[in-house]
């Protein structure tokens, strides 16, 4: 007898091996058609995912997997790679397939052709696709000697594969996939049949290089998106245009706030308006370190290479740094900030009574990206980071933690971002200190989410080698991820470069110093600021907060008087006194999103008034100039969008 158990703890008997998808129609004819693969558990590991021809000799959980869970719309992705290359071939039939792996929201397949494909192609391909989807062909796996394989994959000309099967060792074993004439290598699993492959749209091609080095051959990558169903599907593809009309690259040339060029790779030109936006961000965060107990500090671009050495970036990140020298000595523009804090906290000796000691820095930063992995201010080379360092002693840890992920959430909602994911990593297999210090170490991040009642993932082995971190993702107006802050727990670089304080007793001690940030690189959470608010920032933000139009040129004056009233107290304002229509002055302000129009003629003149329009070409009537700057700067004080109540 083999039993299964079930996910709600009941049990199944069979009366020898069984399958997964013997068991899936065991337990209803609706489970076992929509079943795509299962998750066999055996003396209570965690459990592997396998097809549903899987058999199950002895007893064992299984849990069934359909399009519903994370686990099937993956598989439903891998599959659609595979199902993608066997309509390339079907097509295409001298294009060798690479390989084809689930990403975000999607997948991929490199092949090599002769040729670029079209957007002709990549339609025809999409369309032979469906043709094989409708077939229902069976996915059978096989397993193959390795040489076998690989002489095969010789024989019929796929020397990408057989190159990727030669380089796996000779005592593992193969597993091939097979459905109609198509067969690929694969481990697996795969759905049953390319008939539960129903929703799945071609997306784009781009370059990659074979094996991801830029001395081998350019492949044509193949980029498609699938899901489980089309109402999810066209949400997403919903969201893609919505993410198109708001990219930060677009915007920040219509809008003026800054530019790239060749001359200056993974680098930004910052117009004034984008600067004026800039200092919105910097100067509100130089608050918050203000009001938080933060000294604000400045450490040297570049170090003498021996300290980035004696820190351990030399040795782990030298490929990334940039570099210069000077009177036979080298230096390391620098990556990161921490190594320069230190020197800092090292200039004098600290009592554990000025314990724990906040520094924070708008530190600019360098790092040599490579160029393909460049992306307007998403990945830039040079940045500028809100970098803070926390010298604390172990008993601190917990309340710092605390008061930092309580900090982070007021400054995240202040900017319009309320939905905050948290994630704990924890200790990894090759880590630095005692078991007791990182125990000490998880606990008090994992009780500073408790605290304020966030509830958060555990990545279980992705902390550090130093110490585990905590990392916050904050979800935009459209629904996408971006991870911005964090904080880490480091033992070792206080450490290595000499760091100490005199505790209670007299005696010389070791901090334990917090990396932490909020907003992570200004120019990437600028960009994601532009790209949620669709470039239409609140009026405590926006470069521009009101314009100040006159309808004919005989009313200039009184435009100008009303801006510059508004320029003494504080506001960023502006005339326009061109003599152009009003709607047009009208129009071309609002493509600019500023948040108010005052438009000013005869009537507003002699009443001393002005006539409001909010963003969104909403008219909230004529008002005096001081009901207008009251109802600013209550915009700007609850930093909410124009317009609001």
């Amino acid at each position: 007898m083999v039993q299964i158990t079930l996910p709600d703890g009941s049990q199944r008997e069979f009366p020898g091996p069984v399958s997964v998808n013997d068991v899936a129609y065991a337990i209803g004819t609706g489970l076992g058609k929509a079943a795509l693969a299962g998750r066999v558990s055996f003396d209570n590991d965690d459990g592997k995912l396998v097809d549903t021809s899987y058999v199950i000799e002895r007893d064992a959980k299984l849990a069934i997997v359909t399009a519903k869970d994370a686990d099937g719309l993956d598989l439903i992705r891998h599959s659609t790679a595979h199902l993608l290359a066997y309509a390339v071939k079907t097509l295409f039939p001298d294009a060798q397939v690479t390989i084809g792996p689930v990403i975000d929201n999607g997948f991929y397949y490199d092949f090599s052709y002769k040729r670029p494909f079209t957007p002709e192609d990549l339609a025809a391909i999409e369309k032979k696709m469906a043709e094989l989807a409708r077939k229902d062909e069976t996915v059978t796996r096989e397993e193959w000697m390795r040489d076998d394989a690989v002489a095969f994959f010789k024989s019929i000309g796929e020397t990408y594969k057989a190159e990727i099967i030669a380089s796996i060792p000779s005592n593992e074993p193969i597993s091939l996939y097979r459905e109609g004439d198509f067969i690929d290598l694969c481990r697996g699993p795969h759905v049953p049949s390319t008939g539960k492959l129903k929703v799945f749209k071609l997306m784009k091609v781009a370059g990659a290089y074979w094996r991801g080095d830029s001395n081998n051959e350019m492949l044509q990558r193949i980029y498609g998106t699938a899901w489980a169903t089309k109402e999810d599907q066209q949400a997403y593809l919903t969201m893609l245009e919505e993410a198109e009309k708001r990219d930060h690259r677009k915007l920040g040339r219509e809008l003026g706030l800054f530019h790239f060029q060749d001359e200056a790779p993974g680098l930004i030109f910052w117009h004034p308006k984008g600067w004026t936006l800039w200092q919105q961000v910097e100067q509100y965060m130089r608050g918050v370190y203000r009001d938080n107990g933060y000294q604000e500090i400045k450490a040297p671009q570049i170090l003498d290479l021996s300290l980035w050495k004696k820190t351990g970036h030399w040795d782990n990140y030298a490929e990334n740094m940039f570099t210069t020298e000077s009177e036979n000595r080298v230096y390391g523009l620098k990556p990161m900030n921490c190594p320069g804090h230190v020197q800092i906290f090292n200039a004098g000796l600290h009592s554990y009574r000025e314990l724990p000691i906040r520094y924070g820095e708008f530190g600019q930063c360098h790092r040599n990206e490579p160029s393909g992995s460049l992306h307007g201010m998403m990945r830039v080379r040079g940045f500028t980071q809100d970098d803070g360092h926390i010298f604390c002693t172990e008993d601190q840890l917990q309340d710092e933690c605390a008061a930092f992920t309580a900090l982070l959430q007021k400054v995240y909602a202040d900017f319009g971002f309320t939905e905050i994911l948290y994630k704990v990593a924890t200790r990894p297999e090759k880590r630095i200190g005692s078991d007791e210090v990182w125990d000490k170490a998880e606990q008090a991040l994992m009780q500073s989410l408790n605290r304020t009642g966030c509830q958060y993932e555990v990545s279980e082995g992705e902390g550090a080698f130093y110490g585990p971190k905590i990392e916050y993702t904050l979800k935009d107006a459209i629904g996408r991820h971006w991870q911005c802050g964090t904080i880490q727990v480091d033992f070792s670089m206080p450490a290595r470069l000499g760091a100490e304080y005199v505790d209670a007793s007299d005696q010389r001690r070791t901090p334990v110093m917090l990396h932490r940030a909020i907003l992570g690189s200004f120019e990437r959470f600028i960009g994601i600021l532009i790209e949620n608010h669709a470039g239409a920032m609140p009026p405590w933000l926006a470069p521009e907060q009101a314009v100040v139009c006159c309808i004919s040129e005989n009313f200039a004056d009184y435009a100008a008087e009303i801006a510059q009233q508004l320029k003494k107290q504080g506001f960023r304002a502006s005339a326009d006194l061109r003599g152009e229509k009003i709607t047009r002055k009208i129009r071309e302000h609002s493509m600019q999103k500023i948040p108010y129009i005052l438009v000013v003629g005869e009537k507003e003149r002699d009443n001393g008034t002005v006539a409001v329009r909010s963003r969104g070409n909403v008219d909230l009537g004529a008002m005096s100039l001081s009901d207008f700057a009251q109802r600013l700067q209550e915009d700007i004080t609850s930093r909410r969008q124009a317009g609001q109540e």
